[in-house]
């Protein structure tokens, strides 16, 4: 599949379908991210209510989810797609799987968010987790901008991105531990923020995920487990190619 396009056909009703659900998986993706600005909007305003609202949010996303892969389901049914469109369907299954659970660590972030606003505030953790959580969400846009651009080098730069995240989570990690101990009166607080930590590293690697199946898209290498060397090189080999399809 040739980045940045899908296969055209003869038939102009495969193409609409095709572009529909590439629209509505950036569309699901929109919809996610904004659950996970609310979330940490709710867990920095210690907004009980707010924290809510992003719980009763996640009944959308989920069934965007199912609507998704019903349709996916009946492209396969009814057309029986090949080469690049068969992997397009593929990774919108895998996309829409991730997406889904971001929306679910979202609402971790929101449900401690909710328990955290009943406490009396703390300075700790807070301002740490908001650049945390500006990462892991730059990360996710990323990842859903080389989708929709079907760029496997902004992929590739999504991939590079999760080490950093990760070692933010350890830091957070390490620094709370470290309250933890020298006052055993903060256990309970500093737990929770670390679980939002958790979350959000979580959210690192789903948007790693989708970067993953871009480079499966447009190259159809599958590069998931292997070392990020290998995945680089993968990369540089990748050349523009015929359009795939039916």
């Amino acid at each position: 599949m040739e980045a940045g396009d899908i296969t055209q056909h003869t038939s102009r009703r495969y193409n609409e379908e095709l572009e529909g659900i590439r629209s509505r998986v950036l569309a699901m993706g929109g919809a996610v991210e904004d659950q996970l600005v609310q979330a940490m909007r709710a867990l920095v305003a210690a907004d009980g209510q707010a924290a809510e609202e992003v719980v009763t949010a996640d009944q959308r996303i989920n069934m965007q989810e199912v609507t998704l892969d019903e349709e996916c389901n009946r492209i396969l049914a009814r057309r029986q797609p090949a080469a690049g469109d068969l992997r397009l369907i593929i990774t919108v299954l895998k996309i829409i799987t991730d997406l889904e659970r971001v929306g679910d660590e979202s609402c971790k972030i929101a449900r401690m968010a909710a328990h955290l606003s009943q406490m009396d505030r703390s300075p700790h953790g807070y301002q740490a987790l908001e650049h945390l959580a500006i990462r892991a969400r730059a990360m996710l846009t990323d990842a859903l901008d080389a989708f929709a651009r079907m760029d496997p080098r902004a992929a590739l730069a999504v991939v590079h991105a999760d080490e950093e995240v990760d070692r933010e989570y350890e830091s957070i990690w390490r620094q709370n531990i470290t309250f933890m101990m020298e006052d055993p009166r903060t256990i309970r607080r500093m737990l929770d923020i670390i679980w939002c930590a958790r979350a959000l590293e979580r959210i690192g690697d789903h948007s790693r995920n989708i970067a993953e199946y871009v480079i499966f898209l447009v190259g159809g290498r599958d590069v998931r487990h292997i070392s990020l060397q290998e995945m680089r090189a993968a990369v540089e080999r990748l050349q523009p190619s015929e359009p795939e399809g039916n």
